[in-house]
């Protein structure tokens, strides 16, 4: 007899707006709503390594909101891309302990996109540090990671919103966090946003052509903050818990729903 399922989350890319994924992870961990497995592309891969790594949420919160640009943005002369990355991936291991994925309590796979060939790269062994630098690369603003015969960047390209990942994983239920802006009315204030902003348009594109196969959609309405917004990372975290909030009964009535059909597996 099946207890409950195994429940997967996939967590988008989305930039500044990502930090909304906090705020549903909060409100999942208050109503311990389990998660099993996490896959996330871009920034939803650096939210998903912390969360996995079992980092208090308040203490990730609290230095989110007081992370100064200098302490993860290092400017290097344009070649591939602005920022080296060599400050983001230090900070990442520094938070991850220096741990691998196949060490963390809670399965990750972490997508990312060969420049290359365009085809997705999931990672879910090796150093965390180094998959989660890839995945967040996005392309002209980071440097690309080359890697065996790839050159890997920002696993929103391929892939933003990774369901297929955690099914793969081996997730029964599966909660999709999406930040993607359905908003045509976009603030964009520097070359980044409009990098950030040609690659949601792509992104909106390829993801009107696929099939969401979620248990659950959380979609945080956070349209109207720039990619590169990182001063409103309160007020995305804010947002990610008002999308979930009002809809836990229906969640929670789905995951029962879902135990009920299966408990004789």
């Amino acid at each position: 007899m099946m207890s409950r399922p195994k429940v997967g989350i996939a967590l988008s890319a989305g930039a500044a707006r990502g930090f909304a994924h906090l705020g549903v992870l909060k409100v999942l961990q208050e109503s311990k709503i389990p998660i099993d497995y996490i896959a996330g592309s871009s920034i939803g891969s650096f939210i998903g390594a912390l969360y996995s790594n079992g980092l208090d949420l308040e203490m990730v919160k609290h230095l989110a909101m007081h992370l100064k640009r200098k302490h993860w943005v290092d400017v290097t002369l344009p070649g591939l891309g602005f920022i080296s990355g060599d400050k983001m991936q230090a900070l990442t291991k520094l938070l991850t302990h220096h741990k691998n994925l196949e060490d963390l309590p809670i399965p990750l796979a972490v997508v990312t996109t060969d420049l290359l060939t365009g085809k997705k790269v999931v990672f879910q062994k090796g150093p965390i540090a180094d998959a989660v630098r890839a995945s967040i690369s996005v392309p002209g603003v980071f440097q690309p990671v080359p890697y065996q015969d790839k050159l890997l960047v920002d696993g929103g390209v391929a892939d933003r919103l990774p369901i297929s990942v955690v099914r793969d994983m081996g997730a029964d239920f599966i909660i999709a966090v999406d930040v993607l802006s359905q908003s045509h009315e976009v603030q964009v204030n520097n070359i980044f946003d409009v990098i950030n902003q040609a690659i949601t348009i792509m992104e909106r594109q390829i993801l009107e052509q696929q099939e969401l196969t979620a248990d659950f959609l959380v979609s945080p309405e956070v349209g109207d903050i720039a990619p590169t917004a990182f001063h409103r990372v309160e007020e995305c975290i804010r947002r990610g818990e008002q999308a979930i909030r009002p809809n836990l009964a229906v969640l929670l009535d789905k995951l029962a729903h879902w135990q009920g059909e299966n408990k004789h597996e």
